[in-house]
């Protein structure tokens, strides 16, 4: 008898093992909700016996929501949550189940499908909630703010005035978090949103002319940007680059032909670009340039303000480049430069000169050290004048007056500062207006209407995130529109000072600290090393920065440097840090923290190091090369590999790989081959002593996830402890406000861990 009920026992628990077997796993539907579509994603798992399941609603960018109790008995699933007041209950037809969502008295049918989810890299590696939890909860005191009064998005921001002049347009955040592009009509104040944000973020807007706008979106991260089209009121939404795996963005748009612009994307072969002229309310798209050769692929195209094909530049033998050009009257395109691909000859803009259609201002260093803006003619070969220069830093940009037949506005430059230098008289009076107004505020023209009676002025500093004004020409004044944060009071702000240091090879590095209150009183604080990513080119700036601010009300110091390499200095600057990343990079970092110290600004025993990108590597290697002078580290979406890093480029970097040769190192060179492995921290763990946290985008396009799950599997086989965030709807960084909230606390967390 105990053998038959034993044997009856052991039926029922396979019976019901198998129908638990057949309801887990990941569930997807969608309610309508008034006629709009939310999706909802449950995940149900078996765990000691029991089901467990979590809920994504993708459209609000939350996921992993518990669910506090999930039944199945019969083909019947019943789910719970009682917080929210949310229950479904549907009965499961092989791979469906059919039933009702309930909240707040409501009943919408829901029909969930069985879906197979695929999650980028070894899913089993990253921290549990709970986990994290634990981390952000070292963050303890007493503070004035809180993570989310710096990294929650404003209520309003992204103001843009219409072409003509009718509309401002700006993101709007709902209670949901989404941020969807609003349009208030200026005279009459109707607003409408013309663009609704749903699962996936809009990574950018802007007005085509005053009845359409654009906009773009990629899918969690992988920066495949689709470009779109919407009218004012939210009609006509189109998908006007609508292909799978392709990348797209704005070349120009045609001022003078209403409803087109120039796109560039890489449809047709994924490693190339070519452009193509699109109509924005149609979506009819015209090829303009065939790309052909994709071993010398073209990099850049110049088109002038008609949509004319001027000139382009060409990539040659991997690290040189070419630009040709077809003078006015001629029928093809003639090779003008064959230089060094950091040699640089970019077109700013043509003159529109009436009597020389072949002169354009040119940012160029050629034949300098410093980038500097010339007028060149192309009909003579030959540059005209030299129009702006300076002597410590590359020259900027120009900005130009379209209603005045193109006058130029101003020059400007990056020093220590963002510096702008007034040429025309109307733009030396708008600018005598607004620091008279603002005195040592910066301010910055970020658009203007058509007739150019209107401009929209953005006014901000190192304590200030930024408020939004409207300059009226013909008065001379200044009408206040928004303040984005207000929460945050400039008195309570740190001072972003720049600072300069010799290297210890005699190289000028400069760069900037951000000092907390007990630091200007005489205090040493804990620091906090933040190197820039990139690394080429790129470069810290000075400015309100979220991070720095959030590590100064904590108590501690930012020290940033622009080591050599970065961008703004100078083509021997750059140069310098070619085949010294994770080297002498590191030595003027290093050289930074010193210099700091000496200072008597920071606790010699008290130093963190946290990046992005390069920054993530330069964490990894901070602990390697120098064990004992960080006392712990956070890589975010950082290399840890120099072979791998370079093995998944994705396809559209790939023609540029001899380039990046030349700025990392050659692994097809013995000698190069061995440096990148001594500088790569993978093959150096054992020099890895200080506690490290590691974030990590899973879909980032441009430094993989097996990049981080590398470092952090390696460091765990050896017995070392290290937490591992990874979000599986975000890329190269964070961008949803939930996942870049989360990532603060827990570094908050990790930091007071080790620098309290």
């Amino acid at each position: 008898m105990r053998k038959i009920l034993f044997a009856l026992t052991a039926v029922l628990f396979t019976v019901n093992m198998m129908n638990a077997q057949s309801i887990t796993g990941s569930w997807k539907g969608a309610l309508d909700v008034q006629g709009a579509k939310m999706a909802l994603v449950f995940h149900i798992k078996n765990e000691n016996d029991k089901l467990v399941t979590t809920m994504d609603s993708p459209d609000q960018g939350a996921s992993g929501i518990p669910v506090d109790s999930t039944g199945f008995a019969d083909n019947k699933l019943s789910l719970a949550m009682k917080a929210a007041g949310i229950s479904y209950s549907g009965v499961l037809n092989g791979n469906t189940i059919a039933g009702d969502f309930k909240q707040a008295g409501m009943t919408i049918p829901l029909v969930l499908t069985k879906t197979v989810i695929t999650k980028p890299g070894d899913t089993t590696l990253p921290s549990s909630e709970a986990a994290l939890q634990e981390i952000m909860a070292q963050d303890k005191g007493q503070y004035k703010y809180k993570v989310e009064d710096y990294f929650a998005r404003p209520k309003s921001s992204q103001f843009q005035l219409s072409p003509g002049g009718k509309y401002l347009s700006y993101m709007e955040k709902d209670d949901a978090g989404k941020r969807h592009v609003y349009v208030k009509e200026i005279t009459t104040g109707k607003v409408n949103r013309a663009i609704e944000e749903k699962e996936e973020l809009i990574k950018g807007y802007g007005w085509i002319n005053d009845e359409r706008l654009v906009y773009a979106m990629d899918k969690g991260g992988n920066e495949n940007y689709h470009i779109y089209a919407a009218n004012v009121d939210g009609s006509n939404a189109l998908d006007l680059t609508p292909f799978e795996g392709v990348q797209a963005s704005i070349e120009r748009i045609l001022k003078d032909q209403k409803n087109y612009m120039i796109i560039s994307m890489n449809k047709d072969n994924k490693q190339i670009f070519e452009p193509y002229k699109v109509n924005v309310v149609t979506g009819q798209l015209e090829k303009l340039y065939e790309n052909k050769d994709v071993s010398n692929p073209i990099a850049g195209y110049d088109f002038d303000k008609d949509g004319h094909l001027r000139g382009f530049t060409k990539m040659f033998q991997g690290i040189k480049s070419q630009y040709f050009y077809k003078p006015s009257g001629a029928k093809d395109y003639e090779l003008y430069f064959t230089n060094n691909w950091d040699d640089n000859f970019n077109i700013l803009s043509f003159s529109y000169n009436p009597a020389n259609a072949d002169e354009a201002y040119v940012l160029t260093n050629l034949d300098s050290d410093k980038a500097r803006i010339i007028l060149y003619d192309f009909k003579k070969k030959a540059k005209v004048k030299e129009l702006f220069a300076n002597k410590d830093y590359d020259a900027g940009s120009l900005g130009l007056s379209r209603k005045r037949n193109y006058e130029i506005d101003y020059y400007s430059y990056e020093g220590e500062k963002e510096e702008v230098i007034p040429v025309s008289e109307l733009f030396k009076k708008m600018s005598a207006n607004l620091k008279k107004e603002f005195k040592a505020y910066q301010f910055v023209i970020t658009g203007k209407t058509d007739d150019e009676s209107k401009y929209l002025v953005y006014v901000t500093s190192d304590r200030l995130v930024g408020k939004y004004y409207i300059y009226d020409v013909a008065s001379g004044k200044t009408t206040f529109l928004y303040d984005l944060m207000p929460q945050l009071k400039e008195a309570d702000m740190a001072v972003m000072q720049p600072i300069s240091f010799k290297s210890r090879d005699g190289k000028t590095i400069h760069g900037y600290i951000t000092l907390p209150e007990a630091a200007l009183q005489g205090k040493k604080v804990p620091l906090v090393v933040n190197p820039h990513g990139g690394p080429q080119g790129v470069r810290d700036s000075w400015g309100f920065n979220p991070e720095t601010q959030l590590f100064a009300s904590r108590g501690y110091a930012t020290l940033q440097v622009n080591f050599r390499i970065s961008g703004g200095y100078g083509k021997d600057f750059l140069r310098a840090g070619f085949k010294q990343i994770g080297r002498k990079l590191m030595d003027d970092i290093e050289d930074g923290v010193q210099y700091v110290i000496a200072k008597g600004w920071a606790d010699a025993d008290k130093k963190a190091i946290y990046g992005g990108s390069h920054g993530g590597y330069a964490t990894l290697m901070g602990l390697v090369k120098t064990p004992d002078l960080y006392t712990c580290g956070v890589d975010y979406v950082g290399v840890s590999n120099i072979e791998t890093f370079f093995a998944s480029f994705p396809e559209y970097w790939k023609p540029y790989k001899e380039m990046v040769k030349q700025i990392w190192y050659d692994l097809d060179n013995p000698e190069e081959a061995t440096i990148a492995k001594a500088v790569s921290p993978f093959y150096q763990l054992d020099k890895i002593k200080k506690p490290l946290l590691v974030v990590q985008g899973a879909n980032d396009p441009r430094v993989n996830i097996h990049e981080s799950d590398q470092i952090v599997k390696a460091l765990r086989a050896k017995g070392f402890n290290v937490p591992y965030m990874v979000k599986y709807n975000e890329g190269h960084g964070f961008q949803r406000e939930e996942n870049r909230i989360g990532f603060y606390k827990t570094m908050l967390g990790f930091l007071a861990q080790y620098l309290k």
